[in-house]
């Protein structure tokens, strides 16, 4: 398990409001924290990877659940 700083719930909310979500949590964050992602949409995982290659942040991990995709993202 990944230790993190901030969890953020996009369940239910579909593409662009989980990437926003994200982006938003980022933005209160220190660098070296580590945002939780919790998202349902099936296509949450091209958005944030793509954003992740963009921005810099970092996957640490991520893994599928249950219907759920849980992303464990390292801010830059």
């Amino acid at each position: 398990m990944v230790e993190f700083n901030i969890e953020v719930d996009a369940t239910g909310l579909h593409c662009p409001l989980p990437l926003l979500r994200l982006k938003k949590a980022l933005l209160d964050m220190d660098s070296g924290d580590v945002v939780r992602m919790i998202a349902t949409d099936p296509a949450a995982h091209l958005d944030i990877g793509v954003y992740s290659d963009q921005s810099g942040h970092k996957i640490i991990e991520f893994a599928r659940h249950a219907g759920q995709q849980i992303f464990y993202i390292r801010k830059k």
